[in-house]
C-alpha cells in the first residue's frame, strides 16, 4: 500500500491470459462478508481508467497498449496517473500495472515459480 495508488503485479501465467483473453481476475478472501475482486480488463478506452463498483476493482487498459505491453519482454509495467476532483481538492490515482519478477534474495514461504525472471543480476 502506498497512498493512493493501485499496483497490480502479474506473474507469467496473467499476462499471458490477459494477452489472450483480454481480462485477468483475482479474488481476496477476507474469512467473513464479501470478498475483494479485482480485475485487469483490455478495453476501448483512450487511457487507463479504474474504478470501485461493489467491491470490485476494475482496471481498463487501452487495447493496443495492453497488447503492447503483455507481447513485450522489453516492457516492464504500465503506469497511469487519473486525476479527478474529491470534495471541491482536487485528487489523483496512481495506476501501476506491472510483471511481476522474481526476488534476488529467496524468502521463505513464498513461490515465485510463476514469477519472470529477474534482469538484475544484483539489487
Amino acid at each position: 500500500m502506498s497512498g493512493s495508488s493501485i499496483r497490480l503485479r502479474l506473474s507469467q501465467s496473467e499476462v499471458t491470459k490477459f494477452f489472450e483473453h483480454g481480462e485477468v481476475s483475482e479474488v481476496v478472501h477476507f474469512g467473513t462478508g464479501v470478498p475483494l475482486t479485482y480485475t485487469l480488463k483490455r478495453d476501448a478506452v483512450t487511457e487507463i481508467q479504474t474504478s470501485f463498483q461493489q467491491n470490485q476493482i476494475t482496471v481498463l487498459v487501452p487495447a493496443d497498449l495492453g497488447n503492447t505491453w503483455a507481447a513485450s519482454e522489453q516492457e516492464i509495467g504500465l503506469e497511469h496517473i487519473s486525476r479527478f476532483a474529491t470534495d471541491g481538492d482536487g485528487g489523483s490515482l496512481r495506476i501501476l500495472v506491472e510483471k511481476d519478477f522474481k526476488c534476488l534474495a529467496n524468502r521463505p514461504g513464498e513461490d515465485e515459480s510463476d514469477n519472470f525472471p529477474n534482469p538484475n543480476l544484483s539489487c
